[in-house]
């Protein structure tokens, strides 16, 4: 991972860079991420709010309602108006954090959940790693995940040394 990450929507009118590591990637099975995605999961990837920056054209905003959301807090859902695709969320929760899609991004080689949450509602085909941080809902943090995803890049900056 090299930074600062770049990434973009499908059609291109929006792009964005992270200048900052991220905290974590995890896999989100709730039935919102679902739809969302018309996959059985998504990729969610925590960044600190100040290191993601807008670099061309203007997401569109949708406030999804906390009511209707699995973690049950109101959400700003950035996308592109022009080709749809879902690039980041600002949650009001945690006005320092995005969550970033991290398909979006233009390199997601390395990409590598180290968790799983919502896994109550995971799709019965999908087998849920045992080696990862898992919750069957929300959880209630992101510290679990976080040091999870610390420990793994302090391993790999080990065994690269």
């Amino acid at each position: 991972m090299r930074l600062p990450l770049t990434g973009g929507c499908q059609c291109g009118a929006v792009r964005y860079e992270i200048i900052a590591e991220p905290m974590t990637v995890y896999a989100c099975h709730c039935r919102d991420c679902q739809r969302q995605t018309g996959a059985a999961f998504a990729l969610s990837m925590i960044v600190a709010r100040d290191a993601l920056r807008v670099t061309a054209g203007t997401p569109m905003a949708w406030l999804r309602p906390g009511a209707h959301t699995a973690s049950g807090t109101p959400t700003h859902c950035m996308m592109c108006g022009a080709c749809g695709s879902r690039l980041f969320n600002l949650p009001t929760r945690a006005p320092q954090l995005a969550i970033v899609r991290p398909g979006t991004l233009d390199d997601t080689g390395w990409l590598v959940p180290v968790g799983h949450i919502w896994t109550d509602s995971a799709q019965p085909w999908f087998k849920i790693p045992a080696d990862t941080v898992n919750y069957k809902r929300q959880p209630p943090d992101n510290g679990a995940l976080i040091a999870a995803w610390q420990r793994r890049r302090d391993h790999g900056a080990a065994a690269g040394s």
